[in-house]
């Protein structure tokens, strides 16, 4: 979840719900509290806007000639074999509160054979050791394909190669996600906006890393122009993370310090690229990266679509946020509802394994 700096004075404090924290907090660790409660509490998803997904079917085959048995849902990514193409988007950690949950988030991951990712780990370097265990979910997960996080734009505030080597090792994380969000910045009260020049920056640490940098955005996709950026500069793999699910520009909605500034967050409701438009630009613009198809993902069909498309995993975030703020049940019961419906659509178009179900023909419904 993105920085910013302490908000100003608000001119109507009616205008947002405050957020009870211990005196003296750090401002990051009020952020993170802040932004997980919205998540929970409020209504954030995008306005006007779906993933794109419902525009397509994939191609029943009533005669499969496969044994749903034989399915096989794994792949390799990053060094890590997940048992199923699935992650656990970059959401929380820096409180008590987001310590907890990526706990949970962690064990249900362990248990699933599937991937996670953390929350932005910014609050970690700026505000020290309390935060910094809030992120470390290793000794619950020793197996987990891990993504360590931090903003790109903080490449243009003082962040460099060294502090994104240091937020890798901080969790022993198996690879850096940066994460791309000018919107989400632009709303937010004391935003970092200063976006110029950051493809070069992006290229530096993708040269010092001695792990994969993967970049997301957050929930407004990567379009084609993007992608070849960011094939140039050296990525390992994008997370087109489109528009359809949650919208940050709603999240800092509920932030605003003003009226105004609460109107103009609410504009952007439905702002983006559908997950699956977004999806297809990446594939066509950067052939041979993995791509992630995060944005909107709710279910195995919606997986086995995005791998049709040119995915090589789905990311999941917001259901699993509120899914393990209930309990590690909750969490499993729900991703392993994902996985086994993904089994069933690959069973039923015909796809023994991952690199059948990118094969199979999609009919494009029309509007």
């Amino acid at each position: 979840m993105s920085g910013a700096r302490p908000m100003p004075e608000r001119q109507n404090p009616s205008d947002v719900r405050e957020i009870p924290h211990p005196q003296g907090e750090p401002v990051g660790a009020v952020r993170k509290r802040e932004h997980l409660r919205i998540n929970l509490e409020e209504d954030v998803g995008a306005k006007g806007v779906t993933t794109g997904f419902e525009r397509y079917r994939l191609v029943h085959q009533a005669l499969p000639e496969l044994d749903l048995a034989a399915v096989d849902t794994s792949l390799t990514l990053f060094g890590r074999r997940l048992r199923a193409p699935l992650i656990i988007s970059s959401m929380t950690g820096g409180t008590e509160e987001g310590a907890r949950l990526n706990r949970v988030l962690a064990e249900v991951a362990q248990a699933l054979g599937i991937g996670m990712g953390v929350g932005s780990q910014r609050v970690a370097v700026e505000d020290g050791p309390t935060a910094v265990r809030s992120f470390q979910v290793r000794p619950v997960a020793p197996d987990v394909l891990l993504f360590a996080n931090l903003g790109a734009v903080q490449l243009n505030y003082g962040f460099g190669p060294a502090e994104c080597r240091r937020v890798v090792e901080m969790i022993e994380a198996d690879a850096l996600v940066l994460h791309l969000n000018p919107l989400q910045e632009a709303v937010q009260p004391g935003g970092t906006t200063n976006f110029a020049g950051l493809a070069r920056r992006i290229a530096a640490v993708c040269r010092a890393l001695p792990v994969p940098v993967v970049v997301k955005e957050v929930g407004w996709g990567i379009s084609a122009e993007t992608a070849r950026l960011l094939a140039e500069a050296g990525v390992a793999a994008i997370d087109v993370a489109g528009a359809g699910g949650t919208s940050w520009s709603e999240v800092e909605k509920h932030r605003a310090p003003t009226e105004r500034a609460r109107r103009v967050a609410a504009a952007f409701a439905g702002w983006g690229i559908p997950t699956a438009e977004s999806l297809r630009l990446c594939r066509a613009a950067a052939p041979g990266l993995p791509l992630i198809a995060s944005g909107g993902i709710r279910d195995g069909i919606d997986v086995a679509k995005a791998i049709a498309l040119g995915a090589t995993a789905a990311g999941m975030a917001g259901p699993a946020l509120r899914a393990a703020a209930v309990s590690a049940d909750a969490l499993t019961e729900l991703l392993g509802t994902v996985i086994e419906v993904l089994r069933i659509a690959m069973f039923c178009t015909g796809a023994r394994d991952l690199a059948a179900l990118a094969r199979v023909p999609l009919l494009h419904v029309q509007d």
